[in-house]
């Protein structure tokens, strides 16, 4: 479109996305909105709150699952740091577990990425005028999931779990005794219903607890 069709003032973008193709795809079509101009570009977590201190973005567009930082913990930083972004969830993975995360986060919308851009950029115009916009489907799972039942430091064991990490690894890394850390891994198995803390890694993933 050409400039002088444009409004005086468009949203200010920041976009996280941790796949280069689809970051640029997903820039593109934005930029192709009358009304939006993405003014950053991220692909790990770990930066999003540095980047938007430069840039100054009126809405930052997150990914979830992001290297260095994932999206949601970098949601409650930008609700700290930079209090005038909005922030809206767009990702991949529809779980329950992850709403509730990302609106205890400060996030203002959630989305998934199935849906038609000209959705993607309505909701930003939404949450600009402080709307929250949530998909309806996830929204109504969530409601049925109940809360994650496990605790910050439960879901730092497990966290800590992957990659064939000892108990003493885990420890080490959460500064905690070895007995804390198997009381805590213990409690996590039980409230996933599992039998080991590979499988509760696993069940708690699919919920979006972890």
């Amino acid at each position: 479109m050409p400039q002088d069709h444009r409004p005086t003032r468009s949203i200010r973008v920041l976009l996280a996305e941790d796949q280069g193709m689809m970051r640029g795809a997903l820039a593109l079509l934005l930029g192709m909105e009358p009304d939006i101009e993405v003014v950053a570009q991220v692909g790990r977590g770990d930066e999003i709150v540095d980047k938007a201190l430069v840039a100054r973005p009126e809405v930052a567009l997150l990914d979830i699952e992001l290297p260095g930082r994932s999206g949601l913990d970098a949601a409650a930083d930008l609700r700290e740091e930079v209090p005038d972004c909005r922030v809206l969830i767009l990702t991949t993975f529809g779980r329950p577990g992850y709403l509730r995360r990302a609106m205890e986060a400060g996030a203002a919308g959630f989305l998934v990425k199935d849906g038609p851009v000209e959705d993607l950029a309505e909701a930003i115009r939404k949450v600009l005028r402080g709307e929250t916009v949530i998909d309806p489907a996830l929204a109504a799972a969530a409601l049925s999931a109940g809360p994650n039942p496990l605790t910050a430091r439960e879901r730092d064991a497990l966290g800590a779990s992957v990659d064939g990490a000892t108990i003493a690894d885990i420890a080490a890394a959460l500064h905690l005794s070895e007995s804390t850390v198997r009381n805590y891994l213990s409690s996590a198995i039980g409230k996933t219903g599992t039998r080991n803390r590979m499988e509760a890694v696993r069940a708690a993933r699919q919920q979006g607890w972890l």
